[in-house]
């Protein structure tokens, strides 16, 4: 090893290192350029504030920004200054909400940021593109789902064979919680033992993108509490890339029905992905038809 290589390892400062560093101050310096760009365009008329004497800008000066999104001006000002430090993903919203920010600047904000956006969480997030897809794949059983793992909207198809989950309340309606807190006389998903693991798995994979967001880590605790089984996954740190898999589900009176599931992301929708059950044999696509005309055979038949 030579003197160079050994004095770069023992101080941390080689190439990999180096370049990491690098890519931060690039960030922090696009970022300040950004901000800069985007509080010029927004002059004082626009957000109701008289113009002022003396502005040597048309847009709006730093103080009145942080005024205006209710952030410190001295903490705007090195944020605007490329200066290494950190922004939550409210106040980064307060000040994209100041600046109006289209969908794709504040996409844009939050990268240069190196914060998570915190995933779609109601009904009003749901683009109407995406539910007329919905409806499209039928008789597909098809579901809107986010990084969380919430279902954010579904097609009829879906909601025949999961009204576990549609019929939960707002908060509650979440893929992941459905699999894992369900007592197994009422939970349709025939080969959960196998699809456990890698389920939590593919969770991991989507949590490390949101993980800095209140509402994700939450999750994870209070899924922890109620299922001993997902903290046993959990804790074993497992990771996944989301890939088609096959999921059984059972129901009395009509039998088994194996599917293969395939998510796709929805574009231009941080986190948003759709999750769409293709029947794998003719016996099962006849039964999920026989389920949207009979859809009280997929609910329980007891309370618990």
């Amino acid at each position: 090893m030579s003197t160079d290589t050994r004095t770069s390892a023992a101080t941390g400062t080689g190439t990999q290192n180096g370049t990491a560093t690098q890519g931060g101050t690039l960030r922090r310096r696009e970022l300040a350029a950004f901000l800069r760009s985007r509080r010029a365009r927004i002059t004082p008329a626009d957000v109701g504030m008289p113009p002022g004497r003396r502005r040597r800008t048309p847009g709006l000066r730093r103080e009145e920004v942080a005024q205006l999104a209710g952030v410190g001006v001295t903490w705007y000002t090195w944020l605007e200054q490329g200066r290494p430090i950190n922004a939550s993903s409210q106040v980064l919203d307060a000040i994209a909400r100041t600046l109006r920010l289209d969908a794709a600047e504040r996409e844009y904000l939050y990268l240069l940021a190196e914060v998570p956006r915190a995933p779609a969480s109601s009904d009003d997030d749901v683009p109407e593109d995406v539910r007329a897809i919905l409806t499209a794949l039928e008789p597909l059983p098809a579901a809107l789902g986010n990084a969380r793992s919430d279902a954010l909207a579904w097609n009829s198809v879906y909601a025949a064979m999961f009204p576990s989950v549609v019929g939960a309340p707002p908060g509650e309606r979440n893929f992941l919680w459905t699999a894992f807190t369900l007592p197994p006389c009422c939970n349709p998903i025939a080969n959960m033992e196998e699809q456990a693991a890698e389920q939590v798995a593919v969770f991991r994979y989507r949590y490390t993108r949101q993980m800095r967001e209140p509402g994700c880590n939450d999750f994870v605790r209070r899924l922890s509490e109620a299922s001993p089984e997902f903290a046993r996954l959990w804790a074993r740190h497992d990771v996944a890339n989301p890939r088609p898999c096959e999921k059984h589900f059972r129901y009395p009176g009509v039998g088994e029905i194996a599917t293969r599931t395939t998510s796709m992301e929805v574009t231009g929708s941080t986190g948003l992905r759709l999750v769409v059950y293709t029947p794998v044999d003719e016996r099962s696509r006849e039964r999920i038809a026989w389920l949207c005309d009979h859809p009280e055979a997929a609910r329980p038949d007891h309370a618990h």
